[in-house]
């Protein structure tokens, strides 16, 4: 049974079971300190594991992330990427608190400050890397904690789907601009990205052996779901292929920040600042869609797994559509039925 004390400054709650280290806290009420003791007892009763409360005393919120960014991300395709955004994350007040006293509190305190300096997307980013963390703590490392306190943590929504396209005379700016670059590999690599709609992590990791020029693909092994694909590539794919030098096994030895950087320059020069790398992909899928590829046979060349994702990256242009539909109907004698435009009348005189 659990014990709870009356202390200057609270309620002390301690709980005492045979195989288990003991566990005490205090609380400002009497009522908190009964409803955590109950918890804990009841998961003590369902058989849980024996948990080390010195390891949670002794160990951050920082000291996990810290962990997993030396463990867990060098093993992603995105570990550059990661290891920014962790690195960034660790200046937070929340990961100098130990675990046995971390709640939801901070965490939420931490979400609604970035609210004020960054897009929700950042922060639903930033708040699922923390759920994975906590979790393969718990799972894989053996930390003793009950639950994942970011079940806790509200989210913010997210609505941030991006149908940003390239407009009538930007694919030219965009040449231009690339002919300026001291890096004479971020050109093709963009051409590259337009025509194939590969990821810039994929398009970094590709190698010469992936390439099939007869074959006229290019197999993709490692990628963001985990599902290897293969794609087919263009005539204007084949011809970007054909002016990169083979110097080395990848075809772009590059890192995704100087990519990132060279790219920042490019769109400035363009005069397209709001023009994001990975808004190459959407163009890519579009293009892919308005030549009459179906659905499968885009999520061949996308790699997406969800029908729902996928029509986020696919932005038919209306005009295109009404120029398809032009002069067709339901039926052959539908159209004969309905009023003829001015246009299609007749000019010739009674």
């Amino acid at each position: 049974m659990a014990t709870i004390t009356k202390r200057k400054n609270g309620w002390f709650a301690q709980i005492r079971r045979q195989g288990y280290e003991p566990e005490y806290k205090t609380f400002r009420l009497k009522s908190e300190a009964q409803k955590w003791a109950r918890e804990r007892e009841a998961r003590i009763d369902q058989g849980g594991p024996a948990v080390s409360h010195r390891i949670l005393r002794e160990t951050t919120l920082g000291d996990l992330i810290r962990r997993y960014i030396g463990e867990v991300t060098p093993s992603k395709l995105s570990a550059e990427s990661e290891r920014l955004r962790l690195s960034k994350l660790l200046a937070a007040p929340m990961c100098d608190i130990a675990l046995s006293d971390l709640t939801s509190a901070p965490i939420a305190a931490y979400r609604d400050a970035r609210a004020k300096v960054v897009k929700p997307g950042t922060i639903a980013r930033e708040l699922g890397l923390l759920r994975t963390i906590v979790e393969v703590a718990r799972r894989d490392w053996g930390i003793g904690l009950a639950t994942n306190v970011m079940s806790q943590v509200r989210r913010i929504p997210v609505k941030n789907a991006r149908d940003r396209r390239l407009n009538p005379g930007e694919y030219e700016r965009l040449m231009i601009a690339l002919q300026s670059t001291r890096n004479k590999l971020i050109r093709p690599a963009v051409m590259l990205a337009i025509e194939t709609g590969l990821r810039r992590g994929e398009l970094l990791n590709l190698r010469w052996r992936e390439i099939d020029i007869s074959r006229r693909t290019a197999h993709i092994p490692h990628t963001k779901t985990g599902y290897a694909r293969t794609i087919p590539l263009t005539d204007a794919a084949l011809s970007v292929l054909a002016i990169i030098p083979r110097e080395e096994d990848k075809l772009f030895h590059i890192t995704a920040m100087s990519l990132r950087l060279a790219w920042n320059r490019v769109r400035e020069r363009a005069g397209m600042p709001d023009l994001n790398f990975h808004d190459l992909r959407h163009e890519a899928i579009s293009r892919f869609a308005e030549m009459g590829l179906t659905t499968v046979e885009l999520a061949v060349i996308s790699g997406h797994r969800d029908m729902r994702m996928l029509m986020r990256y696919t932005h038919l242009k209306p005009a295109d559509l009404a120029r398809k539909l032009a002069g067709r109907s339901w039926s052959s004698d539908a159209g004969a039925a309905l009023p003829q435009p001015p246009c299609a009348a007749s000019t010739t005189p009674a």
